[in-house]
């Protein structure tokens, strides 16, 4: 490999350095003329801008397309930020509504059941739903009410709108309740404004039986349908619900409580009962012995 001559890197070295020295003296000059502030000078720098810097486009593009690519991309990043942030808020505003509704149904059921109108000379004990049976075959729910309370077996209870069911069950701080609409409730009735009697009777619906009607053509659908006070199991003039027909033409009873949001009950203190041993059975039994007297009546009156 041949090496340079030394000779010939002497006698170029005086060049180099003043080359050197010429562009380091240009380059100074350049600035101090660029930074002088006089009219000439200013219009010199405007004419070589506008002669170099078109030049230089096609060189300034990438640079120009990317800080256009970095700020698209800030800004679609705002714009992503603030859309979350204004679902994370949309999602908080209906949540809220949620809740507001949820506690406006609650006040409103509050509110008809504190302005449930009753017999003045029945108290009442007021109770929270905690859980329903969960079963097809047991119409019942708990409440937050028990022996503690002074609960005894058979007292009605009542939501702001009318006659739910009678404790069935009765805890330290809990009680059952056996809703109308089960197989083993059957409640001697009061039929108005024809004053009939007749027998509610659960069938595991939502609308009850009418049974062992008196007189068929003296009811209609829409009549008040209300605790008779027969037997003493409840008391009397307490709103069951009104008549109506099902599509097979029987009558049946349309529940004036609300059964798909039975949150608060009021169980009504009826000391007037007679001691309950088989609380299972008791409207059961009431009511065969009332139908009995019944047909004994008429047989006698025959």
């Amino acid at each position: 490999m041949a090496r340079p001559n030394p000779k010939e890197a002497d006698t170029l070295a005086p060049f180099r350095y003043l080359a050197t020295g010429i562009i380091v003296f240009l380059l100074i000059a350049l600035f101090v003329v660029w930074r002088l502030d006089n009219p000439r000078v200013e219009r010199l720098r405007a004419e070589v801008i506008d002669a170099i810097l078109p030049k230089f486009e096609w060189a300034m593009a990438p640079a120009t397309a990317l800080i256009r690519i970095t700020q698209d991309f800030r800004s679609y990043q705002s714009l992503y930020d603030q859309n979350q942030e204004l679902r994370r808020e949309l999602r908080q505003m209906k949540s809220w509504k949620e809740a507001a509704l949820q506690l406006e149904q609650e006040n409103a059921r509050l509110l008809d059941l504190n302005n449930l109108q009753l017999d003045p000379k029945l108290t009442h004990i007021s109770s929270i739903v905690l859980a329903d049976s969960g079963s097809p075959f047991r119409q019942s729910v708990l409440v937050n009410v028990g022996i503690q309370d002074g609960i005894q077996d058979g007292w009605a209870a009542m939501d702001g709108l009318g006659l739910v069911g009678r404790i069935s069950g009765v805890g330290s701080k809990t009680a059952r309740v056996l809703l109308l609409t089960d197989t083993a409730s059957i409640i001697p009735a009061t039929i108005q404004p024809s004053g009939q009697q007749a027998l509610i009777a659960g069938d595991n619906t939502i609308a009850p039986t009418v049974e062992f009607l008196e007189n068929v053509d003296l009811v209609r659908p829409g009549d008040r349908v209300e605790t008779s006070g027969s037997g003493g199991i409840f008391p009397p003039n307490l709103l069951i619900g009104r008549l109506a027909l099902d599509p097979s033409g029987r009558l049946r009873v349309r529940l004036a409580a609300d059964y798909e949001r039975l949150e608060f009950l009021r169980v009504l203190r009826n000391f007037g009962t007679e001691p309950i041993d088989n609380p299972g059975n008791l409207i059961i039994n009431k009511s065969l012995n009332l139908l009995s007297d019944d047909e004994s009546t008429v047989a006698n009156g025959t």
